[in-house]
């Protein structure tokens, strides 16, 4: 017909018997019968219409179910219930970005809420799992300086020794954990199996002294260790996993949980979880995952709580669960004055930049003056004078115009710099 394809000429046709229906039904009936036979045709219709929405959308519903797998119910506290195993369908880790200039030993995960850090491109050694390792016999002899050295843990603690001044007890900690968990690798190679250790941990202090630099390092040395899959750190404060209203705190912790599983849950101000004073608050149901996790799960993360030493304190106390679960606690203390000072010349020299004798003795009368106040924030204090110092530098420069300056101007602070005001000097 008209050399139209098959399926037109049946639509063409389709149309013909039904115009011709429509004009015998409209010669035939009276004007009312044909409305009222027009309307049924086309309620009908459009029934017929729903009905097939209707059934793709529940289609569609039974295969998001059955393709996506869900969360077993945390709610509760009974041992029965759990993650699913294996490790998130959620990509690796990114790469995290090297130290900033002005990072010093307060580098931040991120600006966000909640971010994933893992480590500098190429920094990492994958290390071998536990069922690749080669068995020895029992009358071999090993050295733990060679696995030292195969597993890359050096160069962690170098980057601590960089990014963080003094902090000696704190960094014998992670000595002693690094060596358990080292020994732990050689004696599997022997056959020799121990329970897997608890490495929850809370750091406690005030701020600027290092906690989240700390996690970051956590995360790299435990996956070289072994101990983490992935390594990376998730960083979580109370809006990130508490919810508003019923049924919505669940969803959210669990997302976070998932999301950290094969590194490093890093808690900011962990106490803030729970409001015991409000009595709508909904973050014991958060607690309630978390210590279950923590206890069942805890060979797919390590859940590190961080906050003021006095409220973490009242928070463990209120939650003595969560106090049985966290095996480690280090404080981290304020930095002495030397050790501030210490700090504030590294950051300087991330940046090519340097004091002079006038400026570090102008840095150190600040110090001392700031570090009485209530909100001094000690390394973060610090990088934020010394970043008030740059600006003063560049416009002290800017400002003479005509005057050629030499490299070394253009790198190094001068007393008047630092902290130039009146209040300053009384």
């Amino acid at each position: 017909m008209w050399g139209l394809k098959p399926k037109y000429q049946l639509a063409i046709l389709a149309l013909l018997v039904l115009a011709v229906t429509v004009a015998l039904t409209w010669s035939l009936l009276s004007h009312l019968e044909f409305a009222i036979l027009m309307g049924s045709l086309g309620t009908g219709l459009v029934a017929v219409w729903m009905l097939g929405l209707v059934r793709g959308a529940w289609r569609q519903a039974s295969q998001l179910d059955e393709a996506v797998p869900r969360f077993v119910a945390l709610s509760g506290t009974g041992a029965g219930s759990s993650f699913p195993a294996g490790p998130s369908p959620r990509p690796g880790p990114s790469p995290r970005p090297g130290p900033s200039s002005w990072s010093g030993s307060v580098s931040a995960i991120s600006s966000a809420p909640r971010a994933r850090a893992g480590g500098a491109p190429g920094s990492r050694r994958p290390s071998r799992k536990r069922d690749e390792r080669v068995a020895l016999a029992a009358d071999a002899t090993v050295s733990l300086g060679d696995e030292r050295r195969e597993s890359g843990i050096d160069e962690v603690f170098a980057a601590l020794d960089r990014q963080l001044v003094g902090l000696a007890p704190v960094k014998k900690k992670v000595e002693e954990i690094a060596s358990l968990l080292l020994v732990d690798r050689v004696r599997q190679q022997f056959g020799l199996t121990a329970p897997r250790p608890n490495l929850h941990m809370c750091f406690t202090g005030e701020p600027g002294t290092g906690k989240t630099t700390m996690a970051l390092q956590m995360g790299d040395l435990l996956h070289r260790l072994g101990y983490l899959e992935k390594g990376h750190v998730v960083h979580a404060m109370r809006d990130d996993l508490v919810g508003q209203f019923i049924g919505h705190t669940a969803p959210k912790t669990k997302r976070v949980i998932e999301e950290a599983f094969g590194g490093v849950l890093f808690i900011d101000e962990a106490y803030y979880l729970y409001r015991a004073s409000d009595s709508k608050d909904y973050g014991q149901e958060c607690i309630d995952i978390l210590m279950q996790v923590m206890e069942n799960d805890r060979d797919k993360l390590v859940v590190i709580l961080a906050g003021y030493k006095d409220r973490m304190e009242e928070f463990f106390q209120s939650n003595p669960g969560m106090s049985s679960r966290v095996a480690h606690h280090l404080d981290f203390a304020p930095y002495r004055l030397d050790e501030l000072v210490a700090i504030g010349k590294a950051m300087l020299g991330e940046a090519s930049y340097y004091l002079s004798d006038s400026a570090e003795t102008a840095l150190r009368d600040y110090l001392t003056m700031a570090m009485d106040q209530p909100r001094f924030a000690n390394a973060r204090s610090v990088r934020n004078e010394l970043e008030q110092a740059r600006l003063r530098h560049a416009h002290r420069l800017a400002a003479d115009a005509d005057r050629s300056w030499s490299k070394d101007d253009l790198m190094r602070i001068e007393a008047a710099d630092i902290f130039p005001t009146p209040a300053f000097e009384l």
